[in-house]
């Protein structure tokens, strides 16, 4: 079983000068390794035998892949001695993240789409490093021992479970200072398959929109917060006081630190709802239905704001992962017309959307539009009726 626990850091000042001396050589050889791999593309894309117009055929180069990038390394020290600086796994890490990058924009992903073209970082932009391997003892109480860096104090609000192994160590930074991220595996505890059979019993729809967060198929509500919009004005203001600034300033520079404060406290207060309200879901139901919504559309609309400061991609993944790790499950179901039919006789009743109420000509039945929907969720992912 592999998990994740993020602490924050508390490094003094010879600590933190290295970690930004890192974080700014490392950017510099992303890029680097970027630019060969593009300088390789442009002038081997094409067929031996295809004849350019613009420019003679160019003598092919040797592909720069992975392997290759990793043993040109010693070069690089060679020529630059700071990165002697740098932990050796750590440069090896910023190579593999040039190949993945590089790897999702040439190759398609399982559904046929390729990913947009990796971008060279601007100065700031690379924010965060990895160890791949560590010592198992690399934890002391409230302090972090991180090779060629030394021990880092941290904040360390959780233990770690017994029975788990740190794999790996990411140290990254934020807004509001540096996070240690640590890749925890247990291999005594087994892999959780899905055996869960959706029934009428054991299984619960839920029915997300924007009047409340979602209603669940047995009438509970749950209201959305709309943390974006009640900070909203403290964010504008904080933006008006940046766009007086000078920029590059120093009070520039604070200036933006400001408001990215403030839209990280906005997103971990967001972040915090999603998975108190998944560990609630599943404590009412081993199996959790929802839509299968194109959230990506829907944000393109003018409901974007709305949308987005719900976060439903967010929450739907947490509630995916965490009932994964229960041995539970979630089953998405098409979202087409549950708000239409009737959950009772299912019949359709066309309505538009400022009609809150589901009120059937065919049976009689009034209820809640939303919990309506919630149960028509919910009666698509059992299927065949099930007792």
């Amino acid at each position: 079983m592999r998990t994740a626990y993020q602490y924050k850091l508390r490094p003094n000042k010879e600590q933190l000068a290295t970690i930004e001396l890192w974080l700014e050589l490392l950017r510099r050889q992303y890029n680097y390794r970027l630019g060969e791999r593009f300088s390789w593309w442009s002038e081997n894309r094409c067929p031996v035998n295809a004849c350019p117009l613009v420019m003679p055929i160019p003598q092919l180069l040797d592909d720069p892949n992975y392997y290759s990038q990793k043993r040109d390394l010693v070069n690089t020290k060679d020529k630059f001695p700071e990165y002697k600086l740098v932990h050796s796994q750590v440069l090896q890490d910023c190579i593999k993240r040039v190949k993945l990058a590089f790897d999702r924009w040439l190759k398609a992903d399982k559904n046929g789409q390729k990913l947009g073209k990796p971008r060279f970082k601007g100065k700031g932009r690379y924010r965060s490093f990895t160890y791949p391997q560590i010592k198992l003892d690399c934890m002391e109480e409230n302090q972090i021992n991180l090779p060629k860096i030394g021990k880092v104090k941290l904040i360390q609000h959780r233990l770690i479970p017994e029975g788990f192994i740190i794999k790996t160590v990411t140290i990254s930074r934020k807004a509001d200072g540096y996070y240690v991220t640590l890749s925890l595996e247990d291999k005594s505890v087994p892999a959780l398959t899905f055996n869960v059979e959706p029934t009428l019993k054991n299984t619960l729809g839920i029915d997300m929109g924007l009047k409340e967060f979602l209603v669940t198929s047995e009438g509970e509500s749950v209201p959305i917060p709309q943390y974006y919009r009640k900070y909203q004005q403290r964010l504008k203001t904080l933006q008006k006081r940046l766009s007086r600034k000078k920029k590059g300033s120093k009070r520039w520079l604070k200036a933006v630190k400001a408001v990215a404060k403030q839209h990280k406290k906005v997103a971990d207060k967001r972040k915090d709802f999603h998975f108190k309200t998944a560990n609630e879901l599943l404590s009412k139901a081993d199996v959790i239905a929802h839509e299968n919504l194109n959230i990506k559309g829907l944000a393109k609309t003018r409901l974007s704001k709305s949308i987005n400061d719900a976060g439903w991609g967010q929450f739907l993944t947490i509630l995916t992962v965490k009932a994964g790790n229960a041995g539970q499950k979630t089953i998405g179901v098409n979202p087409k017309n549950t708000s239409q039919d009737c959950s009772n006789c299912g019949e359709k009743v066309p309505k538009e959307l400022n009609i809150r109420i589901h009120s059937c000509p065919h049976c009689g039945i009034v209820i809640d539009r939303d919990w309506n929907a919630a149960i028509n969720i919910k009666n698509r992912a059992v299927g065949p009726r099930r007792p």
